[in-house]
């Protein structure tokens, strides 16, 4: 079993424990009742209407495979940053355990912040999509190597009802193929052996060329200079989530700037 798989199945038993509690019908109706009926996607519509290389900056705690990464966390300090930096959209971790995330930081940033916000998590039930609706975020993560292709689609298709963008994690060809056979409008390529933990940011390169145009191309793990930004620029990827690079420097506006190609 690799760390993902390991994940998933842990993220399963919280959901379980969460729904002895609050059922997926209560969540549902709650939810369903509280939400407008215009979905104008903000999370898709802010990366595709981004002049250049539209950026997802992430605020996350520590990691599986880097451990802490920041022992000073003031996570709505870290969204204002992103968010006058010109972020196009945060990612916000949620998972407890390997991430030591919490719904709490989702929903407190959702509160501080207008721009659209990602929910980071292993996304194994659908009452963690109700979930992402009710604490404030415009999209959820899908990972297609948790999922099986009609569970992904349906996914999809109850996100599409709450107006969330789905972000489809793909890691190879055939992961590729799901997403789009899925009808994602999102595809996110990791760059990260989620076995050996090494970073090959060829991996996005190579599976560009399998994703339409009209799909928007998203890069993640291992972003952190302004090279590497413009290799990705050159091979067609539409946006980057970065995530350590920027939560290691102190200043987070300028990181991004110098991520950017500019000066802050």
């Amino acid at each position: 079993m690799n760390i993902l798989q390991e994940i998933a199945e842990r993220t399963k038993q919280r959901i379980e424990e969460k729904k002895k509690n609050y059922p997926l019908e209560r969540l549902r109706e709650m939810v369903c009742a509280g939400s407008p009926d215009v979905h104008d996607f903000p999370f898709e519509k802010a990366l595709a209407e981004a002049k250049d290389m539209a950026f997802i900056c992430e605020i996350k705690k520590a990691s599986p495979s880097k451990g802490i990464i920041a022992e000073d966390f003031p996570y709505l300090d870290i969204a204002k940053d992103y968010k006058e930096a010109g972020a196009q959209a945060i990612s916000v971790l949620t998972e407890p355990y390997y991430f030591m995330g919490d719904h709490r930081f989702l929903h407190d940033i959702a509160c501080t912040v207008p721009i659209p916000l990602l929910r980071k998590d292993f996304t194994v039930d659908s009452y963690m999509i109700y979930e992402a609706k009710k604490y404030g975020a415009s999209a959820v993560l899908l990972i297609c190597a948790i999922l099986d292709r009609e569970t992904l689609t349906e996914y999809i298709g109850i996100a599409d009802s709450l107006g969330l963008s789905s972000l489809v994690e793909a890691h190879n060809e055939d992961e590729i193929k799901m997403a789009l056979g899925s009808g994602a409008r999102i595809i996110g390529v990791n760059n990260r052996n989620l076995k050996t933990f090494e970073v090959d940011m060829e991996n996005s390169i190579r599976l560009r060329k399998l994703v339409p145009s009209d799909v928007i191309f998203v890069s993640e793990s291992g972003i952190s200079t302004a090279g590497d930004v413009e290799l990705l620029r050159r091979n067609g990827v539409d946006a980057v989530l970065v995530g350590e690079s920027l939560m290691r420097s102190p200043d987070k506006k300028a990181a991004l700037a110098l991520l950017r190609g500019s000066q802050p």
